[in-house]
């Protein structure tokens, strides 16, 4: 049977020389809030007014006995048990530890993993959703207990369970260089009659994830010179081949015939998400093809922003990735 732990409850002013069993926090309401001594401090005459104006007319004094962790202890052991590639482990505050990006990526967060750790009594943890692209000392979770100690048993049915999912329950995947083929379509842009913006736009986004236009080109509306020039990247063997202009449904817009005629084959022309309904996935074999809506040129985040990183990492876009976009897709309208 694991012993009860045991405290001892100490006047502020009877405290001087002992040692903080934990972290002390402050608020300020508008200012401040965060830890006022750390875990470890040794009392001293000049913390007394600091204490009692946090309202800390007592020191509790811990005895922590076998069986039992410390808040920052299990905070340690959770965040061990969460973490996967890319995450730096902050020391712990409060009782509290964050997991933030090493790196420039995408975070993958296992949702159902969170709910059940969630579950568990006296556990916190909290994490941005997944698929978010994240940067160096970006906080993707942080987590304690509520308690100030807690059973260690409870901690590693926290550590089994976690083991027990397929893959990290955080972590962030970084992006390779990748090699795109972009082919910008429309008679005016052509013929010079108007300058290009989704060229810009385009080369902005992909460089912003590490990745490079290693060639734009340009074709009219004919249907035979969009294809020739998709074939073209093909062959060149880039890593994605992304298509702008005559993605709209008037019947001079050949982007979606053009895509589908080279023989790709088409996941979905069109999404639920606003700004970029007008959005075509399709794979060339492997090679992922994307035709642009024209809301990739002005808007600063649309149906590209989303399936970017994604394509950018590896994954293959599927038909339930571009349904569930309806569900928080609407940015602007």
């Amino acid at each position: 049977m694991v012993d009860k732990p045991r405290f001892r409850e100490i006047p502020v002013r009877e405290a001087v020389g002992l040692v903080l069993p934990h972290d002390l926090t402050q608020i300020l309401p508008g200012e401040f809030k965060g830890r006022l001594f750390k875990k470890g401090h040794v009392i001293t005459e000049a913390d007394i007014e600091p204490l009692l104006s946090i309202g800390k007319e007592h020191i509790y004094m811990m005895d922590v006995p076998d069986g039992y962790l410390h808040e920052n202890d299990a905070a340690e052991r959770i965040a061990a048990a969460v973490s996967g590639p890319g995450l730096a482990q902050s020391e712990p505050s409060e009782g509290k530890i964050t997991l933030k990006a090493e790196y420039l990526g995408l975070a993958k967060i296992n949702e159902a993993a969170v709910h059940a750790i969630n579950a568990l009594e006296a556990i916190a943890l909290s994490t941005i959703t997944t698929d978010q692209v994240v940067h160096p000392g970006h906080a993707l979770a942080a987590t304690r207990i509520i308690p100030l100690i807690i059973e260690e048993e409870r901690i590693r049915q926290l550590e089994q369970l976690a083991e027990s999912f397929d893959g990290p329950v955080v972590q962030v995947v970084p992006f390779p260089a990748k090699k795109i083929g972009l082919v910008t379509t429309g008679n005016e842009v052509f013929s010079g009659r108007i300058a290009d913006k989704f060229g810009p736009a385009v080369r902005a986004k992909v460089k912003a994830l590490g990745s490079e236009v290693v060639e734009q080109r340009f074709a009219s509306d004919d249907m035979e010179r969009i294809v020739q020039e998709i074939r073209y990247f093909a062959e060149q063997k880039v890593d994605a081949i992304f298509v702008t202009g005559g993605m709209s449904v008037d019947p001079d817009d050949r982007t979606p015939g053009a895509i589908a005629s080279v023989g790709a084959e088409v996941i979905r022309y069109g999404t639920p998400m606003l700004p970029g309904s007008m959005l075509m996935v399709a794979y060339l074999g492997d090679i992922p093809i994307l035709g642009l809506p024209g809301a990739v040129m002005h808007e600063p985040f649309t149906s590209f922003d989303v399936f970017l990183p994604k394509i950018l990492i590896g994954e293959r876009i599927t038909v339930e990735d571009i349904t569930q976009l309806g569900y928080g897709g609407l940015r602007k309208c």
